[in-house]
């Protein structure tokens, strides 16, 4: 991964979670201890983030640090796992049926 790409991927995440908690820009930058602009630059990309601050974010958010890293799945990424999820279990029955119709009329 390219650092345009952990830029990018920490800035979605640092999102994500201050969404989730419906914190603004302004409460998760007091809580952390940096400037409201600098956070927005973090979220933009624009700035990167100290080992002290990321620690801080994770801390914040009760994850990980590597999970600021890991990149969101989509609702659409989520619907092919469930897709795949479903097309495995229909195949796996199906070949079981199978089995057992040609051990019914094969003996």
């Amino acid at each position: 991964m390219e650092e345009a790409e952990l830029r990018r991927v920490l800035s979605l995440n640092i999102k994500h979670y201050r969404g989730l908690r419906r914190w603004s820009q302004v409460v998760l930058a007091e809580k952390i201890g940096i400037s409201t602009n600098f956070l927005a630059d973090i979220e933009t990309g624009k700035s990167w983030v100290s080992s002290i601050t990321l620690t801080k974010l994770a801390n914040i958010f009760e994850v990980e640090v590597y999970e600021l890293f890991k990149s969101p799945k989509t609702p659409k990424d989520e619907t092919k796992e469930v897709i795949k999820s479903i097309v495995n279990d229909i195949s796996v029955t199906i070949e079981h049926s199978l089995k057992q119709i040609t051990i019914k009329y094969l003996n």
